[in-house]
């Protein structure tokens, strides 16, 4: 049986649970994903209880293994910016299809306080979950990255 847990600022999560949530997503998120050392990061700032905005973490657990996560980080902005930004979601590949992802998804929308943007690749099979759920493709990003 799936059990779904929350993380927030509140809870004071060890670096034990933010390093076992950051290899999850290292693995399960492939292609789509960030290195680990960024995953940290976007950790640290939902689940800094020193931060402004923070955010939450959403775990899907059986028997005690994690199957699925998610990671929301609150902008600190409102209208011209959402209020949220979900910056990670992965379920296992093994468990993909059973509605975990969706279950996830569910609890984050009533968490959050607000508009929520994602960013999801144009390939990304979980693209029809973000649609189904009621988000649309207002933009197209685009970034400068310097060095």
């Amino acid at each position: 049986m799936i059990k779904l847990e929350t993380l927030s600022a509140i809870n004071n999560a060890t670096f034990l649970e933010k390093n076992e949530i950051a290899d999850f997503l290292f693995h399960h998120l492939g292609k789509y994903g960030d290195p680990k050392e960024d995953i940290m990061k976007c950790l640290d700032y939902a689940l800094d209880p020193g931060l402004h905005a923070g955010g939450f973490v959403i775990l899907a657990r059986e028997n005690g293994k994690i199957v699925g996560t998610l990671v929301m980080n609150k902008t600190g902005m409102s209208g011209y910016i959402p209020e949220n930004i979900l910056v990670y979601i992965a379920v296992d590949a093994s468990q993909r299809g059973k509605g975990i992802g969706g279950k996830i998804m569910d609890l984050a929308i009533t968490m959050a306080n607000g508009a929520i943007a994602l960013h999801v690749e144009p390939d990304n099979p979980a693209r029809k979950l973000y649609e189904r759920l009621g988000f649309t493709n207002k933009y197209l990003e685009m970034r400068l990255t310097k060095n």
